[in-house]
């Protein structure tokens, strides 16, 4: 994603002019909403609670300048708030501020310092489908639209790393260090079973690097 951005409000990873977004779409019919949209609060729980983070949830509705069909927006809307409750999920209602195309769920973490940052999203959106022209054949054998679901779980993935970053004081767990080990001999004399290390390392799929020059091992741990 590309967006001129004025320098003034530029920030390292959390705001930058181009940026990944980790975004799929999901298209399924009116009835199968509630179900969807269920499975992807589990999912996004699944994602934070891994990575440790704290979050709160908010639902905005129907803004003033809205795409498509009223009585649609309420199944819509209706469907993300039953969704909420039968996972009994708190959330904060943020009336007239979806998006033009359809409500949606936002997800906002809180990082190291307790600053909040808009990452997950769950969109509904009644737009896309109808600019397309897309139908599926219904049960009564007639021609019906289907809803798409826009759904991000990272959101920018450069904001995400940078939230994570600082959530982990750069002192990330194993499992997602960049750098999981490093292999250092104390003499040349070891060279030989730190090549056994080095090999095992490689065969259970570690990330690491290995300093075996004939130098200190305080300059090697430096």
């Amino acid at each position: 994603v590309h967006r001129h951005e004025l320098s003034g409000v530029l920030s390292g990873l959390f705001r930058a002019r181009v940026f990944t977004q980790n975004d799929a779409h999901v298209f399924c019919t009116e009835e199968q909403i509630k179900d969807q949209i269920i499975e992807l609060l589990d999912l996004v729980e699944k994602v934070y609670s891994t990575f440790g983070f704290e979050y709160d949830i908010e639902l905005s509705t129907k803004p003033a300048k809205a795409m498509g069909d009223p009585k649609v927006w309420e199944v819509a809307e209706k469907a993300l708030a039953d969704a909420l409750k039968a996972k009994k999920i708190e959330y904060k209602l943020n009336p007239g501020d979806g998006a033009f195309y359809g409500p949606k769920i936002d997800f906002h973490i809180k990082d190291a310092i307790g600053r909040s940052w808009q990452c997950g999203t769950i969109q509904l959106d009644f737009s896309m489908p109808e600019k397309f022209d897309l139908t599926y054949e219904g049960k009564d054998g007639r021609k019906h639209r289907p809803v798409m679901i826009h759904r991000a779980i990272y959101g920018s993935m450069e904001r995400f790393m940078g939230v994570l970053i600082e959530h982990f004081a750069g002192w990330f767990p194993l499992w997602i260090a960049p750098l999981q080990a490093r292999v250092i001999t104390v003499s040349n004399n070891f060279n030989k079973y730190a090549e056994e290390v080095i090999k095992e390392l490689k065969k259970a799929g570690i990330r690491f690097d290995y300093n075996l020059k004939a130098e200190t091992t305080g300059k090697k741990v430096r």
